[in-house]
């Protein structure tokens, strides 16, 4: 018996991750937003801009204005959490 996996298919058509933080290309297609995600290395994220309405993804957002408030050491939006819980919650917004 095979286990399934709903949704796992389309997070690499939903997220995605820029090759390096070096990266010097600032394009992020239309109806998506640039975020970045990490404890020590930041790693930026592109991800549809419907996940700023989510419950879910709003307590990230939450999370970021405290500890953050409005200045983003990445000059960009900055998730404070690991990649991989990160990468957890958005697979969970796709299938929602």
């Amino acid at each position: 018996m095979a286990i399934r996996l709903p949704g796992i298919p389309h997070i690499k058509r939903s997220l995605r991750r820029s090759i390096s933080n070096t990266e010097t290309s600032t394009t992020v297609p239309k109806g998506h937003i640039a975020v970045y995600v990490g404890e020590n290395e930041k790693r930026r994220f592109v991800v549809p801009i419907s996940y700023l309405a989510h419950p879910l993804f709003q307590d990230l957002l939450n999370q970021a204005e405290e500890e953050f408030g409005y200045n983003h050491p990445m000059g960009g939006l900055t998730i404070p959490c690991d990649e991989d819980s990160f990468i957890e919650l958005t697979s969970q917004l796709i299938v929602s």
